[in-house]
């Protein structure tokens, strides 16, 4: 047995030399010499057992796991809105927005920053995306149903009281059930978006759904 690794046992042995060192004392009749070796021991032990229980303090006093972990835990759902991910909200200038707004879009920039700083999504992709799917603010669900982004309802395209309404709908859907679910570029969100080959785009026109997208925003972001 290795003394010197058992705590448990150098706690007994300390107890029992110190009652065998007042026995031998007692019926020895003098305490000189074995009250010099049992101190020597004794003291020896104490030491090791000082240090010994300094260490473990030690070894046990670091940061638990689970406040690193939470530390470094991220949601993209928590993603504030100063973000280098380039399709969350970033600060953009209404008036020059305006500037590439036609159609049902004109005069429609400070609608889109409300709507990207509400559910945190870059106004410049809301604005990307409306512009292709409207031809710039030109088309029929556009002009007639106030819907600029293509937004599907159980009847076919949704209608919208006004643009505003549907800009603040694309925001949420765009937030909720693409970026939010880790379609975090434009060709990703296309895939969904507007599937190639879908039942309800008899003319192949998702076909340019990610070309034509990605155009607009890289001129909105230079």
């Amino acid at each position: 047995m290795n003394i010197g690794d058992d705590w448990f046992t150098k706690n007994m042995l300390v107890n029992t030399l110190s009652r065998t060192g007042k026995l031998q004392s007692q019926m020895m009749g003098t305490t000189s010499n074995v009250d010099n070796l049992f101190a020597t021991v004794l003291n020896q032990l104490l030491m090791k057992l000082d240090l010994q229980s300094t260490d473990t303090i030690q070894t046990t006093s670091s940061v638990p796991e689970w406040v690193t972990a939470t530390n470094e835990y991220r949601s993209d759902e928590s993603v504030p809105l100063k973000s280098d991910k380039p399709l969350r909200f970033q600060e953009s200038s209404s008036d020059k927005l305006n500037q590439v707004l036609g159609g049902k879009l004109t005069g429609m920039g400070d609608v889109f920053v409300s709507a990207g700083k509400r559910y945190n999504v870059n106004p410049a992709l809301l604005i990307s995306i409306a512009q292709h799917e409207t031809g710039n603010g030109k088309s029929y669900a556009a002009i007639n149903k106030n819907n600029v982004a293509g937004m599907m309802g159980v009847n076919g395209l949704k209608s919208y009281s006004s643009v505003e309404d549907s800009i603040m709908d694309m925001a949420r859907n765009l937030s909720k059930n693409y970026i939010g679910t880790g379609l975090t570029t434009i060709s990703k969100i296309g895939a969904k978006y507007a599937p190639i080959g879908a039942d309800n785009d008899p003319n192949g026109l998702n076909n340019q759904w990610v070309t034509g997208v990605t155009k607009f925003f890289d001129r909105l972001r230079v």
